[in-house]
């Protein structure tokens, strides 16, 4: 059995796991975003299918931790972070409208030069609200914990 006052290793590999797959998608999409839209809709297409993938992909992590998990263990251990947990949650219907509306503007297919750069800046815009969201999650589950999960914060 895991003391209290550590984590268990299996929530630190999920948790760890989880990270790796949201930053892979991330790369991707940066990687797709920043190429130039002159190849044509097909480009768009392809864009629009990651931004789909990682809307699915939030929407179950976010549904995860609406419903328990490590937030939540969090909380048991250490009720003072309620606040600081209910401020994480809190954020989840923003980012996915913040992504809806990226899904949207690609969905347009405008292949212009400048609806594209629109749709990139967008795109960083929203992965730096992501990973600021994640840092302040991993503040909460790391305090939860007293452990310093490695994140790099």
């Amino acid at each position: 059995m895991v003391p209290f006052d550590r984590i268990d290793p299996v929530i630190l590999g999920h948790i760890l796991g989880h990270h790796r797959e949201l930053h892979s998608r991330l790369l991707t999409l940066k990687a797709a975003s920043a190429e130039p839209v002159a190849a044509g809709p097909h480009r768009i297409d392809a864009v629009a299918k990651l931004l789909a993938e990682l809307r699915e992909h939030l929407r179950e992590h976010f549904e995860q931790e609406e419903t328990g998990g490590f937030l939540e263990e969090s909380i048991a251990r250490m009720p003072r972070l309620s606040g600081a947990a209910g401020d994480v949650i809190a954020d989840h219907p923003r980012l996915l409208a913040e992504l809806d509306s990226l899904l949207e503007s690609v969905g347009r297919r405008d292949t212009s030069v400048a609806a594209w750069s629109e749709a990139s800046r967008g795109f960083a815009v929203f992965a730096d609200h992501l990973l600021a969201h994640e840092r302040n999650e991993n503040a909460v589950v790391q305090a939860g914990y007293n452990e310093d999960l490695g994140f790099g914060d």
